[in-house]
């Protein structure tokens, strides 16, 4: 069977996405890349494209289902609500399309990856171009974002094991 996931590693300024395909076992990166927004675009504008984008990817990939970077914790307030809305703009362009949504935390996912939650991006991206067997090290918002894919794969598949839904692993 296979099964198409589009992953997403938020931010305002760079988003970056990934598509994963699995079939029997095998997980392959069909395309990645980073939402860029200049630093002279606003806030909303950033959102904008965020949504727009990540929306015209869904509809080029067709992917089954989403998984996102969850809610961090950040010291800056306004860096908080900056995060939360880049996160708002991806999740909506998944809602509108009608895919589940699954959340994994920054922590679990370098955990999953490098095998220590407090990894650096260097070495998530490194991982990753080793893991997904890629020719190229791709840029650090979409290593994260590759990195978030492989951690909802190994969620479900220990949800399979233990016969218990994916919201609740």
């Amino acid at each position: 069977m296979k099964e198409t996931l589009l992953a997403v590693d938020p931010s305002l300024r760079g988003t970056g996405y990934a598509l994963l395909e699995r079939e029997n076992g095998k997980i392959r990166c069909l395309h990645f890349g980073v939402i860029k927004n200049p630093p002279r675009l606003t806030v909303s504008g950033c959102l904008v494209a965020i949504h727009e984008q990540l929306g015209d990817v869904i509809v080029r990939f067709s992917p089954e289902v989403m998984a996102i970077e969850s809610v961090i914790y950040v010291q800056s307030f306004p860096t908080a609500i900056t995060l939360g809305s880049a996160r708002g703009a991806a999740l909506l362009a998944a809602a509108q399309k009608g895919l589940p949504i699954h959340e994994y935390a920054p922590r679990r996912v370098k955990q999953a990856v490098v095998g220590n939650g407090a990894a650096q991006k260097s070495q998530v991206a490194f991982m990753i171009r080793a893991l997904l067997g890629l020719t190229v090290t791709p840029p650090p918002d979409a290593a994260d974002a590759m990195a978030i894919g492989l951690t909802h794969f190994q969620s479900a598949d220990a949800a399979v094991r233990r016969r218990v839904p994916l919201d609740r692993v």
